[in-house]
């Protein structure tokens, strides 16, 4: 089983390097000589290569979603991109985050169970400290949220699941919900401890604070999902056609729409002072003879010339003719 190193033991191993108790060049001699990798049966492959190049696509439109969406909120720079994306059991996941941090676990309808969007503290406070008119800092201590954070958290972190519904869309249409905010990895069990779950990391940067943002999807939540992961799958549903029926309706939809239609008596120049001289009963004198047609544009283009008259008392205007002005041509 392959071991996943915790904040504290990155921190413990950059600190021996520092301090020369460890010899960067034998680490390297070491990582040169041929190894041998041992293989776990129990712990079966889930995902595929194809798979998670799939995930791998899609979560990076998430980080883009939510680059966008936390820099409109928190009104600073905020930077998000995929480090990683791989799977692993979900015990190891558990132990790999701190023993406090912010666990948002959500379900995603029509997918049945719940997934989990980890957020490192320190990138949690900082939000919160910028929400409420700070600078964005972190204290860097993991403390008990207290009621205004809590619904901070949720609120925000309830909106951003918006961002994975647009990123998912290519594949599916899911409608991701925030069920609850825990601080304790121990009393969140979305899966069991052996449970292969596929592990999206996000490196998040919030002004001068920097951290991990983890999605954690287990395999039996989007299993049904798992045959359009594909990449044969999104080509084949890029290049669909449309159907007859869709062009029906279509077709409904396009002659049930409005148009502003506009019949223009004529044009005149008048300099400012004569604008603003003018009084009622003043005559404006047009740059066309009465006899001429009127020009009918729909929207900006003129598209046929009428002439005036009344209809039952009311004003109205005959088409005589038809003009091809805006008609794109097609030259092939």
């Amino acid at each position: 089983m392959v071991d996943v190193l915790s904040q504290n033991e990155i921190d413990a191993l950059l600190a021996a390097l520092s301090s020369g108790e460890m010899d960067a060049e034998e680490l390297k001699k070491e990582e040169t000589q041929k190894k041998i990798r041992g293989y776990n049966f129990k712990r079966a492959t889930r995902f595929s290569k194809d798979h998670l190049r799939s995930l791998t696509r899609i979560h990076e439109n998430f980080a883009r979603f939510l680059t966008t969406y936390f820099s409109t909120q928190l009104r600073t720079f905020v930077q998000i991109n995929v480090v990683q994306v791989e799977q692993l059991p979900y015990d190891e996941f558990i132990r790999s985050i701190p023993k406090m941090t912010i666990l948002n676990i959500f379900e995603a309808e029509p997918l049945e169970g719940r997934m989990v969007l980890e957020v490192n503290p320190n990138v949690a406070f900082a939000m919160v400290d910028r929400m409420l008119g700070g600078m964005g800092t972190s204290t860097g201590k993991a403390t008990v949220l207290t009621e205004i954070e809590t619904m901070i958290m949720e609120r925000m972190f309830g909106r951003a699941l918006e961002s994975l519904q647009e990123a998912w869309k290519t594949v599916a249409d899911i409608s991701p919900r925030l069920d609850s905010l825990e601080t304790n990895p121990q009393f969140m069990q979305i899966a069991s401890a052996n449970d292969t779950i596929a592990l999206i990391s996000l490196s998040t940067k919030i002004g001068e604070t920097s951290g991990m943002i983890n999605l954690c999807i287990p395999h039996v939540v989007i299993e049904p999902m798992m045959p359009r992961l594909s990449v044969h799958h999104m080509f084949v549903t890029q290049k669909k056609s449309k159907t007859p029926e869709e062009y029906e309706a279509l077709h409904d939809r396009v002659n049930k729409a409005h148009l502003n239609i506009v019949a223009e008596l004529g044009e005149s120049r008048l300099s400012v002072q004569e604008f603003l001289s003018l009084s009622p009963g003043d005559v404006i004198t047009l740059n066309k003879p009465v006899d001429d047609g009127l020009l009918v544009k729909v929207g900006d283009l003129t598209k046929y010339i009428g002439s005036p008259g009344t209809v039952k008392g009311k004003v109205a205007l005959q088409i005589t003719q038809i003009v091809s002005e805006g008609v794109e041509e097609n030259d092939e």
